[in-house]
């Protein structure tokens, strides 16, 4: 509370007024993390007339994210890291943080099904498994890179991670 005091300038009564309590100020940044990631998102797929290769290329942006050892807070996910932690000691933010990544799927599943309204989806794609597939992808992801594996390692991983939606396109080719 301390260095949050400080880079916020307030004092712990201003804290308390604008956010109710710690439990408040933490909901709210995993709101605000959260909101931060759909933006992102949203932002890199608008560079992509072909949904597919915008998610391969997120998968393996993700990756490259993750070498970066400097990458504040944290390379593992805060809102996987909230699930994981408060399950037993913080009903309240276990409940947001699984809303958040119920939301994260609904999404992947909603740009996949316009995937494969488009034709780059074979019909047969159940588009909810593939988007909780890929959720779960991106969530080893962000914890195994904890282990300080090298870039080279984390990069061929999101590699891979992206060369799994191969086997549901109705297209070949590879893109890289």
């Amino acid at each position: 509370m301390k260095q949050i005091e400080q880079v916020l300038d307030m004092r712990p009564g201003s804290i308390y007024a604008t956010f109710g309590s710690k439990d408040g100020l933490y909901s709210e940044a995993l709101a605000r993390y959260a909101e931060a990631g759909g933006a992102e998102l949203a932002k890199h797929m608008a560079g992509y007339d072909s949904i597919l290769d915008g998610l391969k290329c997120y998968l393996r942006k993700i990756a490259t994210s993750c070498t970066d050892k400097n990458e504040a807070p944290s390379r593992a996910c805060l809102i996987v890291k909230t699930l994981l932690e408060a399950s037993n000691t913080h009903t309240g933010h276990s409940h947001q943080a699984q809303e958040i990544l119920g939301a994260i799927e609904q999404s992947f599943s909603e740009l996949l099904e316009k995937a494969k309204r488009r034709g780059e989806l074979k019909d047969s794609t159940d588009c909810t498994r593939l988007a909780r597939l890929m959720q779960s992808q991106i969530m080893g992801l962000r914890s195994i890179a904890e282990r300080n594996l090298s870039s080279g390692d984390l990069e061929a991983l999101g590699d891979d991670m992206a060369h799994i939606l191969d086997a549901y396109s109705c297209h070949t080719r590879v893109n890289r």
